[in-house]
């Protein structure tokens, strides 16, 4: 059950019930908190040999537990859906549609979740969308026959956002890891 709260006319959820939509709204996708903690320990164990992956949850959970983190999450799959629906105007409908690599609004919408922890959410995220590991790569695939489009840079910032939230938070857990110099 979805509580709504009246603010000057409009009606707004409560961040919990945001929460719990968003949850749903991951599942559904087949996205799952251990999915996204496994993508912080990815990113951030070189730093932080002792990380556990349970501390990945706790930091995931957190980033997850921010309203504006819920719109971002929300909008995206909501995009998404409407593109597997084929409910889009063209040229958007074929530009979401192919994940064309000149749109980029998927790619700014999840650096409104990316930029919670400072620039570092940036590195990681760069990272993340590069390499493509875990999850990221199985959404990016369009397994399932889903569209995307949005998600797979979303879950991505999530994970990059709690790996620069680990970084600050405990800084002096931190090691610089050195590429190894070749002979």
């Amino acid at each position: 059950m979805i509580i709504l709260i009246k603010n000057k006319g409009a009606v707004m959820e409560s961040t919990k019930d945001l929460e719990k939509y968003t949850y749903n709204l991951l599942a559904e996708r087949g996205v799952t908190l251990e999915d996204i903690a496994e993508l912080v320990l990815y990113v951030q164990k070189p730093y932080m040999p002792n990380l556990t992956i349970e501390e990945c949850r706790e930091h995931v959970a957190s980033v997850l537990s921010k309203r504006e983190v819920h719109n971002a999450i929300i909008t995206g799959i909501e995009l998404d859906k409407l593109t597997e629906q084929n409910k889009l105007s063209q040229p958007l409908q074929g530009i979401v549609e192919n994940d064309e690599s000149l749109y980029g609004i998927d790619e700014i919408l999840a650096f409104s979740i990316v930029n919670l922890y400072g620039s570092i959410g940036f590195t990681n995220y760069g990272y993340l969308d590069k390499v493509k590991p875990g999850i990221i790569k199985k959404l990016d695939s369009k397994a399932g026959g889903h569209c995307n489009t949005f998600l797979d840079d979303l879950v991505g910032a999530v994970a990059a956002a709690a790996a620069g939230k680990l970084a600050h938070n405990e800084p002096h857990r931190v090691r610089h890891a050195l590429a190894e110099e070749k002979a």
